[in-house]
């Protein structure tokens, strides 16, 4: 049983985790890592199950939520919560107000986190390779036709909740990063800063469904299949690079749903030909900082993480 003060830590933990699965790149999953919490989150994850069904029908509340560990995950979302409703209106700012700043931070968190997750394959063979190869060409696809407005239909929002918060049981893939995959990163911004209760209950419902199917079958994909699943999640993101690379030309827009206009199809431009096109400064070089701080930010958590390793391993 934790004391107040222990739940109180247990919120922050929730808050930074929230913070990071804000950010695409930086992954909800390696904070609970860092934090000592990561097992006890899986886990708890894990028994929301069969039995934990039975003993709710029974109206067992106490036994279901003592078996779900349900102390722990509601502080949990709490926290992660509370740092989502927060941050959402400054990202939603910043990137109406600095795209290429802001897309060029993503772009270095994403290139890195890449290149750590590859480091985790535990044999690199040939299969491996292949795989990897494979994730980048269907990241590429996918991103390069898909429009930049996906569909804002309920069965839409229900996959991608699921899908994302899967996010949560992968150390180096983060939850806002498949939401960037999938057309979705700035429409659920949105729906956090206005508060549309409509899509945010319809995406958590999605979450839902994604902790009880998805994460079960990543977590198996990933006990009887290391190699192969980080590969292809590695390709993934480096395949879905161009989503966000900084310089784009919107082609066409349409009409949302409350009436406004946004970019339908946009192409990846250089620096340059960003500046002839829209007459817009490209700020390579502020760019570039932004680019290389987010590498940095994402190296130092994965150093604070192997150190936590070394420790605990030692003990």
């Amino acid at each position: 049983m934790r004391s107040i003060k222990e739940y109180f830590v247990l919120l922050l933990k929730g808050i930074a985790m929230g913070s990071a699965d804000v950010v695409p790149g930086v992954s909800g999953g390696t904070i609970a890592f860092i934090t000592g919490i990561y097992d006890e989150l899986l886990n708890s994850i894990k028994s929301v199950d069969a039995t934990a069904f039975r003993l709710l029908f029974q109206l067992k509340f106490k036994e279901f939520w003592s078996h779900i560990n349900g102390s722990f995950l509601i502080t949990l979302v709490m926290g992660i919560a509370i740092s989502i409703i927060s941050l959402a209106k400054l990202i939603s700012f910043l990137l109406s107000t600095y795209p290429v700043l802001v897309w060029s931070f993503f772009f270095g968190l994403i290139i890195i986190s890449a290149v750590l997750v590859a480091r985790d394959i535990e044999k690199k063979d040939w299969k491996a390779i292949i795989a990897g190869f494979a994730g980048i060409a269907i990241a590429y696809f996918i991103t390069s036709a898909s429009p930049a407005q996906t569909p804002e239909a309920w069965w839409f929002l229900l996959i991608s909740g699921a899908i994302a918060i899967c996010a949560m049981i992968l150390p180096g893939i983060s939850g806002a990063f498949i939401l960037l995959i999938l057309g979705k990163y700035k429409y659920i911004i949105e729906a956090v800063e206005t508060v549309d209760i409509g899509t945010l209950a319809i995406f958590a419902i999605g979450c839902i469904i994604g902790l009880l199917s998805f994460a079960r079958l990543i977590s198996w994909f990933l006990r009887n299949f290391q190699s192969i699943t980080v590969a292809v999640l590695a390709g993934f993101m480096v395949g879905s690079l161009n989503k966000v690379w900084p310089w784009k030309v919107v082609d066409t827009f349409r009409i949302n749903s409350k009436g406004e206009q946004v970019p339908l199809f946009d192409h990846n431009v250089l620096p340059q030909v960003f500046l002839n096109e829209t007459g817009q400064d490209p700020q390579l070089m502020e760019a570039l900082l932004m680019a290389s701080l987010g590498i940095f930010i994402v190296v130092a958590i994965e150093k604070i993480a192997s150190m936590l390793n070394v420790k605990k391993a030692s003990e």
